[in-house]
């Protein structure tokens, strides 16, 4: 029977993935490359959550490794390309989780909108006014800017269809006539910065994209715009977010990922009044963990029976 290790992650339903594989699947922590080569010895498949470092260095020494299944979207922590080099299928779950997500970041960038979680401090404070707050802006003509355009991006504008928004979108692998199709405009990064009042993220995190909201991006926007980010957090430099939300540079973000999870004590975007943070939770549902699991399942099963999985990663695919 072969050996297939999991993640020690609650997000991973071992149980069911013992029930549907024919294989003796363990839990293993695997945060480092040193525990996951020492775990996953012999194994030939991987199950991985989002911080599990898939590294080329453990794929050379994983010798009898068949298949990494990431229990999600996001494949930033796998090298992709050594995975290739050493005949290793890599797989992911694509949409299980397009509607939570969206949801999320809507909820996200509405919070910071009307300062929802500022006037629950306050009250609890003792307080009751609506004035403790930052400056409020009516939502309706307001223009959202996308970066990137792909699944996620395109249910956050239909959910926020009847808001009145203006979208715009960055994607530089998604034409003008596909976005016009969905009502939105494709612009230049550098002509979203200007424009949008809503900047929200959802790009892989690459080379390219890496810190991709700096501290020039930061400065180029709005005085009023709100960053949400529910992509990944090594997309914005966080000290410089930091100091742009201390100088007003920006009104306000709402984050669900951050470069470093879970942050330090002293993390500098954690407990700032016009910054909200949730626990990368914007995935979650209970239906979207069945989906999930599901999905992860049918991948290893194909994998490990030789066939092509259905949500193997392409390692030519352009925006690797």
């Amino acid at each position: 029977m072969e050996r297939v290790v999991a993640s020690d992650d609650p997000m991973i339903a071992v149980d069911r993935l013992r029930a549907e594989l024919d294989a003796d699947v363990v839990v293993a922590e695997t945060g480092d490359e040193d525990s996951l080569r020492d775990a996953a010895a012999g194994a030939a498949g991987l199950v991985v959550d989002v911080n599990t470092p898939v590294t080329a260095a453990v794929l050379d020494a994983l010798e009898d490794l068949q298949v990494v299944a990431r229990a999600g979207v996001g494949i930033d922590n796998i090298d992709v390309a050594a995975a290739a080099d050493n005949g290793v299928t890599v797989t992911n779950v694509p949409e299980y989780c397009t509607d939570e997500v969206a949801t999320h970041t809507v909820t996200l960038l509405l919070d910071c909108v009307r300062t929802l979680t500022a006037y629950d401090r306050d009250v609890r404070d003792g307080g009751w006014g609506w004035e403790r707050t930052r400056p409020v802006h009516r939502v309706r003509g307001q223009t959202l800017g996308l970066v990137s355009f792909g699944p996620i991006a395109r249910r956050v504008r239909d959910q926020l269809r009847g808001f009145d928004l203006d979208v715009i979108a960055y994607d530089p692998y998604v034409d003008a006539e596909e976005m016009a199709d969905a009502d939105v405009e494709k612009v230049t990064l550098e002509t979203l910065y200007d424009r949008a009042d809503y900047v929200s993220l959802h790009a892989p995190l690459t080379d390219e994209t890496a810190e991709m909201i700096d501290a020039d991006a930061l400065a180029a926007m709005r005085e009023q715009a709100i960053l949400v980010n529910t992509g990944r957090g090594g997309l914005v430099d966080e000290a410089a977010l930091r100091t742009a939300l201390d100088d007003g540079e920006i009104a306000a973000a709402g984050l669900d990922v951050l470069a470093e999870e879970p942050p330090a004590s002293d993390h500098p975007l954690v407990g700032l009044d016009n910054c909200i943070v949730t626990p990368h939770a914007a995935w979650y549902s209970e239906e979207a963990r069945d989906d999930l699991n599901a999905a992860v399942a049918a991948n290893l099963e194909a994998a490990l029976a030789g066939e092509t999985p259905p949500n193997r990663i392409d390692p030519e695919t352009d925006w690797l």
